[in-house]
């Protein structure tokens, strides 16, 4: 058997001396602070019986797709998935991907084109800044959430491209709705507004906000019209697995002829296809109805707050309306530790390390459900306080 090369050895004592280290840990019991499972779906069991039904109504037994979907992967279901997901987000097409990461992957690989610009929030998912790094564009960081930054940035580059007589370009804006480590949102209305009169792309991952903001806030706030593509992350707030990127028919297109991480795999399951058309059908319905999950969650997410702030909690805690909630405490040593504490009264909260985030802002990151307790709340909260005070 070969040796382990020596490079790789130091990065992962690097890791273990910076107490960093990632391992694989089975689920528990514990209340859950932790998933992403924000409304419950992944254990629903009317999700599960509409996606048998839907199988068995098709005849679908298939355990595979047996190949991509440019071969022999694209079954009906596919079709009427996308049918229905365009129709319900008000958009002219949808594609479904294997999953975020896989679309996020495939869209900025492939659109911007090379000479064009992506000006990306600093604080955007791995995955689109993984896309970002294989594209062939130039590629601009803003400050995180700041409109005048890129605003700063557009007249920067305009004004180099005047002096220089250069070919038109496309800038592309990159951003999320929900960011995934500190919970809080852009102001999406002025971004997309500026973005419409200047004429730049507007590209926003979703993948925090389905089921948190109902359907999500493109389509919350009725922006449709001028974002670019929206991404749709189903392994969150939907419970299931897969996405799909939103936008116009030239985009599905273009995408099905040049994304590379959708041309060069296998399709999803039939069943796979049929949870998800199942989640989105319960999600539109919880939409609509009183007394849904949305409002259990919604109705959480301003106890927690309001906790944070008869505990005087607040002050650690990063500003955000959404599910997920953060407090800082620096170092990843004294994180652990006050992650391990909660963990020994039993609640499931995870501490997020640099370098998944910047030195210094390393925290506790809060994820909260519509089934979680008011009591499983105060309770996770006042033993936070006895944490921090120690």
């Amino acid at each position: 058997m070969n040796s382990f090369p020596q490079k790789l050895h130091d990065k992962l004592n690097d890791r273990k001396n910076n107490q960093a280290i990632r391992t694989l840990k089975i689920p528990n019991n514990l209340v859950d602070f932790s998933s992403n499972d924000y409304l419950g779906f992944s254990i629903s069991e009317k999700i599960y019986e509409r996606t048998n039904h839907l199988l068995q109504s098709k005849n679908l037994k298939a355990n595979g797709a047996k190949g991509s979907r440019l071969l022999t992967g694209n079954h009906s279901l596919y079709l009427e998935t996308e049918e229905f997901i365009s129709t319900l987000y008000t958009q002219e097409a949808a594609l479904i991907f294997n999953s975020g990461y896989d679309a996020n992957l495939g869209l900025l690989s492939s659109i911007p084109q090379r000479g064009d610009i992506i000006l990306y929030d600093d604080l955007i998912h791995a995955s689109l800044r993984d896309g970002i790094s294989m594209s062939h564009a130039n590629a601009y960081k803003f400050k995180h959430n700041d409109l005048k930054d890129i605003q700063t940035l557009c007249t920067r580059i305009k004004n180099k491209r005047h002096v220089s007589n250069a070919d038109p370009i496309e800038i592309y804006v990159v951003t999320e709705s929900v960011f995934s480590m500190d919970g809080d949102s852009p102001d999406l209305n002025t971004l997309a507004s500026y973005c419409q009169e200047n004429n730049l792309k507007l590209i926003v991952d979703e993948a925090h906000a389905v089921g948190i903001f109902s359907l999500g806030l493109v389509h919350q706030l009725k922006l449709e019209d001028k974002v670019f593509a929206t991404i749709l992350t189903f392994g969150k707030g939907l419970g299931c697995h897969g996405a799909a990127i939103l936008g116009s028919k030239l985009l599905k297109e273009f995408l099905v002829n040049f994304s590379r991480s959708f041309i060069y795999t296998t399709a999803l399951p039939p069943h796979s296809v049929a949870t998800i058309y199942s989640a989105l059908q319960q999600l539109k319905l919880e939409s609509e109805k009183e007394d849904s999950e949305i409002q259990k969650l919604n109705s959480n997410i301003l106890f927690f707050k309001n906790e944070l702030q008869q505990l005087d909690l607040d002050k650690h805690f990063i500003a955000s309306n959404s599910a997920i909630q953060c407090c800082i405490i620096s170092g990843n040593e004294k994180v652990k530790n006050c992650s391990e504490a909660l963990i020994k009264e039993g609640y499931d909260v995870k501490a997020i390390l640099s370098p998944t985030v910047s030195e210094e802002k390393e925290r506790l990151r809060f994820c909260l459900h519509s089934y979680n307790s008011e009591e499983e709340i105060s309770g996770v909260l006042k033993t936070l306080k006895k944490v921090l005070i120690q």
